[in-house]
């Protein structure tokens, strides 16, 4: 690939997704927390009808890159896990919103 070729994908928008969020579990898991303080992950398997295994390695996977917090904790001797969004997460949800739809407004209608 030359140099040329090179820059001209660095410039394409759509190389800025990030992949991590552009997954739609995780799209919906972001786009759930981005709005709530914070979630219990019973709520968010109801809230994305993602099965709890499902659920749980996208939030680990969400984890591993910093965008979610996981607190875990038992209430009533019952476990309770809990789902908030990072200040990193909340930084890169706005900017894949912002890479978004700037792909999106530079499509002809």
């Amino acid at each position: 690939m030359s140099p040329d070729d090179q820059n001209r994908e660095n410039q394409n928008p759509i190389n800025a997704i990030d992949r991590v969020i552009h997954e739609p579990a995780r799209l919906m898991i972001l786009a759930c927390l981005y709005v709530v303080e914070s979630a219990d992950f019973v709520y968010l398997v109801r809230l994305t009808g993602l099965t709890p295994g499902n659920l749980s390695s996208h939030l680990s996977k969400l984890e591993e890159a910093g965008y979610v917090a996981i607190e875990k904790e038992f209430k009533a001797k019952k476990p309770l896990t809990m789902v908030r969004l990072s200040s990193a997460g909340r930084d890169a949800f706005r900017a894949y919103r912002q890479s978004m739809q700037q792909i999106l407004a530079e499509l002809p209608d």
